[in-house]
């Protein structure tokens, strides 16, 4: 078939029943090399960190849940990022969201600044602000829509058309919308990249990541990169991968249906001073979200829930109260998660002008029963 649903894709994209057995689930390719027939004569395999039967199923498949004509898979997600900011030279500038995933600007701001690249945070829910930062030449501007952790929305296409008119590269950290919700390349994306531990993954039980575009010389170049520096998933992680993208598209409605429920009992509760959920039709970012985040044209807003209460104290309490939402930095696995990004997974940010509400918590809403998941939440809150 030309084209599959993506329901479709994801369990058959890339794998084929196996030839020599028949197995209907890719095999896990376990071996760092191959047999050569004669020097320079192989099955089109020769070292694995080069590439490996699995791995290269898994990145046929996400290529066809993105959309694109290429795909590598990586180690993590900063993997993938780190080899994307590669591609820069000394001397260049990256233009990246003021609330960005710690991890990002932890690489950014610590070490490829040692290295000459440049960075610079900036609110990309303001247009004038981004075409004012582009004034100074930028080689990549680094979006991330829903971000992470207040769930601000990033209208891709504006900023793809600002970013391009700068000379710029745009890439799209997708993680917490996947392919399912959101494909920045239909909007005028290069690249989009992922944190492959989270939703896609779907089970926390693995770390991987991946960057999917359409550019041939591009994607040549982060081939030779993702080889000479390294950063690959092993066979079994691959394997692991691949399983759980043949139910993203279940896992991600029973999410989104869930974080919806939740948000709107958090929305109610008196304890709760502000929601951020691009849900709701308050959420400065609900119309962008809508047009933006669709699954079969029907607008789908994520798992992720975030919310604040009055303090640090507060916040604290609730984050160790809870018995259902496990307390633990990540998110996207089938089960509930919560934290305090100002003390955990955004510490890096201490610095960097943006401030981490000090009441704000982080809700990975998993897919156990929400009525379950409400009553957890209210215990804690009380």
């Amino acid at each position: 078939m030309d084209r599959m649903h993506f329901e479709t894709a994801a369990i058959h994209a890339g794998q084929d029943p196996d030839p020599a057995t028949g197995a209907i689930i890719v095999p896990i390719y376990q071996t760092s090399t191959y047999a050569q027939d004669a020097v320079a004569k192989h099955k089109g395999f020769e070292y694995s960190r080069t590439d490996n039967p699995t791995r290269r199923a898994l990145e046929q498949c996400l290529a066809a849940l993105e959309g694109s004509k290429h795909a590598a898979a990586f180690a993590s997600g900063m993997a993938a990022i780190t080899t994307l900011a590669m591609t820069m030279t000394s001397g260049q500038r990256v233009l990246l969201p003021d609330d960005v995933y710690g991890g990002t600007y932890r690489l950014f701001a610590r070490v490829l600044r040692d290295l000459g690249i440049e960075y610079e945070t900036v609110d990309m829910t303001d247009l004038k602000a981004v075409e004012r930062a582009c004034e100074r030449p930028i080689a990549l501007l680094l979006a991330e829509t829903p971000t992470n952790p207040t769930l601000k929305i990033l209208d891709l296409r504006a900023l793809a058309e600002r970013g391009h008119a700068a000379g710029a590269l745009v890439a799209v950290d997708n993680t917490f919308a996947t392919p399912y919700l959101q494909r920045p390349l239909d909007h005028g994306a290069d690249i989009v990249l992922y944190s492959a531990t989270k939703y896609l993954g779907g089970h926390s039980d693995l770390v991987a990541g991946s960057l999917a575009l359409n550019d041939d010389d591009l994607a040549d170049r982060l081939r030779y990169l993702q080889n000479a520096v390294g950063a690959v998933p092993g066979p079994f992680d691959s394997w692991l991968l691949l399983r759980g993208l043949k139910t993203l598209a279940l896992r991600m409605r029973a999410h989104c249906s869930r974080a919806t429920r939740v948000a709107a009992w958090l929305s109610e509760h008196p304890a709760v001073s502000r929601l951020h959920f691009p849900g709701s039709a308050a959420h400065p970012g609900h119309e962008v979200a809508t047009r933006q985040m669709a699954a079969a044209g029907e607008p789908l807003y994520g798992g992720m829930v975030s919310f604040e209460v009055a303090d640090e104290a507060r916040a604290l309490q609730v984050c160790e109260r809870t018995e259902l939402f496990f307390l633990g930095e990540s998110l996207g696995g089938v089960e509930s998660l919560i934290e305090h990004p100002g003390k955990m997974t955004h510490a890096s940010l201490a610095g960097s002008g943006y401030e981490v509400a000090p009441g704000l918590i982080r809700l990975s809403v998993g897919i156990e029963h929400v009525d379950d998941l409400i009553g957890d939440l209210e215990r804690a809150l009380s």
